[in-house]
């Protein structure tokens, strides 16, 4: 019996890295591997539904869920989470010493839609009491011009929101002072060049970050795995069976991130992070599946249907495949 031929696009990930290097495979499947940037995967998926298996944005999948258009079906696979406190970052020279400070100003977005920015939104409202309505929007490329929002948006009346002039990036009007901070899933160009007019919104992050995922118990998810509808309908195996590989490609991932008589990952002091992460989050800090989501899930919808971009108030069971809700146990 032949296997099935799967294109798959993701991120390259240590937790992805086991399927690629064939340390892991899919049930029943001969797979083809394409370790694309964020941009351009969720591009190429939702225009021309380019992949069988992709990893995509949980803010574009839960618009397309909620229009009943959405090409594919969820597999609660996270392989991307990120506080967002980072994704903020203001000019210091417009007297902009908190999050209050944002009312009123010309705040740069790539895509209105995008997770990031929602989970952004969404804490600043929930943390800061900073609406969304209370912030000019401009919506443009971040260091190329002219970026469109991949999926049309309705947005409700009191969003204020324009588009950037087409031969300008959102990094270059932040540099020269014509808006006053940027939110999106990146750091502009200009911040990373360490110019001393711009920075984040919060001095330390890092720290903001535990203290909020102390009280709330929200590590945010980004990104979320789908299977085209057609393929899973045909054959409704392949949902959980891809839950299963990803979920053990990255426990084989966790398990090279613990072993620090060398390092696996060229960065300093990875073993104390380690164990700071899981002292705040606990061991399975970075998880998978329905269940132990369900929370953060949940409130990502809340938000998502408050800032106008799904049309109704999707429930967090909507977004998977049945056969993934829960798994067998020994």
């Amino acid at each position: 019996m032949s296997k099935l031929k799967l294109s798959i696009a993701m991120g390259n990930y240590d937790r992805t890295r086991p399927l690629v290097d064939g340390d892991v495979q899919i049930d029943g499947t001969d797979p083809v591997y394409m370790l694309l940037s964020p941009e351009e995967m969720f591009f190429r998926a939702f225009r021309d539904v380019a992949f069988d298996v992709s990893e995509l944005s949980l803010s574009s999948f839960s618009v397309k869920t909620a229009a009943g258009t959405n090409p594919y079906v969820g597999v609660p696979v996270f392989p991307s989470r990120a506080f967002r406190h980072t994704a903020i970052c203001i000019r210091t020279d417009r007297g902009i010493n908190s999050p209050a400070d944002l009312k009123g100003r010309r705040i740069g977005t790539p895509e209105y839609q995008l997770t990031a920015c929602v989970w952004a939104r969404a804490l600043l409202q929930d943390e800061y009491g900073v609406n969304p309505s209370d912030i000019a929007w401009v919506r443009g490329g971040m260091e190329t011009p002219g970026r469109p929002e991949k999926i049309p948006l309705q947005l409700p009346p009191d969003i204020r929101i324009e588009t950037a002039p087409e031969d300008v990036t959102l990094s270059q009007m932040l540099e020269r002072g014509e808006i006053d901070g940027i939110i999106g899933p990146r750091a502009p160009s200009c911040f990373e060049q360490g110019n001393p007019q711009v920075g984040w919104l919060f001095p330390d992050p890092s720290r903001t970050a535990a203290d909020y995922f102390r009280r709330t118990g929200i590590f945010p998810i980004m990104h979320v795995l789908g299977v085209r509808r057609e393929l899973a309908e045909q054959h409704p195996w392949l949902p959980m069976a891809v839950a299963k590989a990803f979920g053990e490609a990255k426990s084989i991932a966790l398990s090279r991130l613990v072993d620090t008589s060398a390092t696996k990952v060229t960065l300093p002091f990875v073993e104390e992070q380690l164990r700071a992460a899981r002292t705040l989050m606990g061991p399975d800090f970075w998880s998978y599946g329905y269940a132990p989501n369900r929370k953060v899930l949940d409130n990502f919808l809340h938000h998502h249907h408050a800032q106008g971009l799904s049309k109704r108030r999707l429930q967090v069971e909507e977004l998977f495949h049945p056969s993934t809700l829960e798994s067998h146990k020994i």
